[in-house]
């Protein structure tokens, strides 16, 4: 790699590139006075501005080099014009294991005189990687040259080399930090900076000096994404050159997520058994843990519990309410808990009453109606949306039981009661209330009620017969046939 331009170019192992806009010169100045002022003296490779629109370009390129041991590439570099404005940009690239040209790990635009800069490359065996000079024209007149190329079998003098960069691997989301560990000294002068291929570059977020001859720089790629999956490398840029590391890779994995909801299994008025079906996932594995996450479908409560099998039982749920029921997978890693999957949506059973109405009471009797109340009640005692509440009195009539019972729409009433009617007057009636919902009944204790007294049916006339005797008339009749109450008076 070493090449001091006096000799023909592919003696050092040297070409030009066949993709560029314009050739390096192999020049030797005391042979070439037309070339003007301006021009710098001795062997070397020279790139002349002059009629050159701006953005064209002249790729140099080194033979392909290997670090087989610690290593210093130095050369010397002339920018310069006689009006003082840049010629163009000199560029240098690291292009390693003929991967992608990437960005400049390099470069400067005016100098006036020849000056020397230094590549502290660490690529680290059994990596190759070729060194690319790149002259950008501006579109003024100049030289842009290089010479005295060595490859040195020693350290750089004034640029740290790095120690091998180790590859990254986050969750999505995290922040990735690349620890770059370099052999050399640093100052607050020196730029560090983390440089990727078709990815953001990478600030410095924090620098550990150990001692003058070892440093730790820290470099995060915050938030990663899927797009900041790639190459990175560690980069100094020294007042003598710059140091470049090895690259290595960012590994962005997204937490899994299941495609499919789970699914149901068995239905309890208390349970729901589900299989997780998370099989199929988006995103990346290992899976490590797998959790449950369930939550009622109104209100806000929820609740996430660990899951070591592909099956799980849901306990200690409300009857008759309806949940959603979601996975989630978690890989290894922070942030490695990807999103709740695709939700089940079910509702558990209805459970039997936990007890019948309380405090069944008389409100208001009269002779053909009575009026009850009782203790209102809510969900904690229906267990169950869908419920009945019916009314069952029974009562003798005509000489026969006589059973009815009415269905009690008065149940979200605070002060809930309800009217029984067409009752017959003076007649003992037994009630009680039923509370009914899908999975059973209960009932409340029994109140015996009696009815008022009311106005009795007329005497039958053909019941009525008399005696007459000189100084009086018998008479004498069968009671009504309804008395709706005890007679205690017959008036003629």
């Amino acid at each position: 790699g070493c090449c001091t331009f006096d000799e023909p170019l592919s003696s050092c192992g040297y070409s030009q590139s066949d993709d560029d806009d314009l050739n390096w010169d192999q020049v030797n100045a005391p042979m070439k006075p037309s070339l003007g002022q301006g021009m710098p003296s001795g062997s070397f490779m020279l790139v002349n501005t002059s009629g050159r629109f701006a953005g064209q370009k002249a790729h140099l390129l080194m033979p392909h080099l290997k670090e087989n041991d610690t290593h210093c590439i130095d050369f010397h570099y002339y920018v310069s014009s006689k009006s003082g404005a840049s010629p163009g940009t000199l560029n240098v690239y690291v292009k390693v294991n003929d991967g992608p040209v990437g960005n400049p790990v390099w470069n400067t635009s005016i100098t006036a005189t020849w000056s020397r800069a230094e590549l502290a490359i660490s690529t680290f065996w059994p990596n190759f990687y070729q060194v690319i000079f790149e002259v950008v024209t501006s579109g003024h007149s100049g030289y842009v040259a290089i010479d005295e190329v060595k490859v040195l079998g020693h350290p750089c003098t004034k640029t740290p080399h790095f120690l091998r960069l180790q590859s990254v691997e986050v969750n999505a989301g995290q922040f990735a930090t690349f620890q770059c560990t370099a052999n050399g000294g640093t100052d607050s002068s020196d730029r560090l900076w983390l440089q990727g291929i078709y990815v953001r570059d990478a600030p410095l977020k924090d620098i550990k000096v150990f001692n003058a001859r070892r440093f730790v720089a820290l470099f995060s790629v915050v938030n990663a994404t899927k797009r900041d999956a790639g190459n990175y490398r560690c980069m100094i840029r020294t007042e003598g050159g710059v140091g470049v590391s090895n690259y290595a890779e960012l590994i962005v994995k997204e937490p899994p997520v299941p495609i499919a909801p789970p699914q149901l299994s068995s239905v309890g008025a208390t349970y729901l058994w589900i299989q997780l079906n998370a099989n199929s996932i988006n995103g990346d594995g290992p899976i490590i843990q797998r959790e449950v996450e369930y939550r009622t479908s109104s209100g806000s409560w929820y609740d996430i519990q660990p899951v070591d099998s592909t099956s799980y039982k849901i306990g200690h749920l409300d009857p008759d309410t309806e949940y959603e029921i979601s996975v989630l997978l978690t890989r290894p890693g922070e942030g490695g808990t990807g999103s709740p999957g695709p939700a089940l949506k079910t509702r558990t059973k209805c459970a039997d009453p936990m007890r019948g109405p309380r405090r069944l009471e008389v409100v208001e009797i009269k002779s053909r109606q009575i009026t009850i109340c009782w203790e209102p009640f809510g969900y904690n005692v229906t267990r169950c949306h869908r419920y009945n509440l019916t009314v069952h009195y029974r009562y003798q009539a005509g000489g026969q039981e006589q059973v009815r019972e009415e269905v009690s729409w008065d149940t979200e009433s605070s002060h809930p009661q309800h009217t029984i009617t067409n009752l017959s007057p003076y007649t003992n009636v037994s009630i009680k209330l039923v509370l009914m919902n899908p999975e059973g009944r209960k009932e409340s204790q029994e109140l015996v009620v009696q009815t008022d007294e009311d106005v009795p049916s007329a005497v039958p006339l053909e019941s009525i017969q008399g005696s007459t005797f000189e100084e009086k008339i018998f008479l004498q009749w069968r009671e009504p046939a309804q008395t709706y109450g005890v007679i205690t008076l017959y008036e003629v």
